[in-house]
């Protein structure tokens, strides 16, 4: 069996036929003025999960470059933040994971996010300096892990890109010496916003969906269809 679907662009534009599970939740956002449409984009609720790390990611590591704020005022502000950013991923993702059965997927981000925390919370309340010099490497790094897993576990090229892209971020740090707080902020939110404004490859997890209705199932078979002819 293979591991991913060749035939599949990597990166494209998102689909409009989107199955039970992606219109679950979806947000669509419209700007018109009079008959003109200015802005039409659509979130689903794995894409509103990027964009919700995206901008935690830059509000964190901006913060931290730019800012005189103290490490333990930063540490007590961004651990209750990434704390409500694990909480609400875990509310945002839980249908179409379980629908997808890759809840393992976003455990495992539950828990890198949480140890990504605890390592640089003892970092800075404990005076660990290893991790103080380096909590962009460990970020990057995390997230590395993150997107290999996650790759692998949807059969997915484009997330296998996105961890090396957090490992080539983790090789040009030592170039960037005062930025890198910067440099991984951008790392961060780049990549997950160019995620949630493009459509990924995924390869066939399953053929039936045990939680979905069987018209839910004939209705993704549909849309599917439509997806193949266009």
């Amino acid at each position: 069996m293979r591991l991913f679907n060749r035939t599949e662009p990597i990166i494209r534009r998102k689909q409009q036929a989107l199955d039970y599970q992606d219109l679950e939740g979806l947000l669509r956002i419209n700007l018109k003025i009079s008959n003109q449409t200015l802005l039409s984009l659509f979130y689903t609720r794995i894409d509103q999960v990027f964009v919700l790390w995206g901008v935690i990611s830059a509000v964190i590591f901006l913060t931290a470059q730019f800012t005189p704020m103290s490490w333990v005022t930063q540490a007590i502000f961004w651990s209750i933040l990434t704390g409500l950013g694990i909480i609400t991923m875990m509310v945002l993702a839980h249908f179409w994971v379980r629908v997808e059965r890759l809840e393992w997927i976003l455990y495992g981000w539950g828990f890198l996010m949480g140890l990504g925390v605890i390592l640089t919370d003892c970092g800075i309340f404990l005076g660990w300096s290893q991790i103080l010099l380096h909590l962009s490497h460990l970020w990057l790094g995390l997230s590395a892990v993150g997107y290999l897993c996650t790759g692998i576990g949807m059969k997915s090229r484009a997330f296998l890109i996105s961890s090396l892209i957090h490992i080539l971020g983790i090789g040009i740090l030592p170039y960037v010496m005062g930025w890198q707080f910067l440099t991984t902020g951008l790392v961060l939110f780049i990549n997950l916003i160019f995620l949630a404004e493009t459509q990924w490859d995924m390869g066939c997890l399953t053929e039936e969906y045990a939680l979905l209705t069987v018209e839910q199932q004939h209705f993704n078979q549909e849309q599917h269809r439509i997806r193949q002819l266009s």
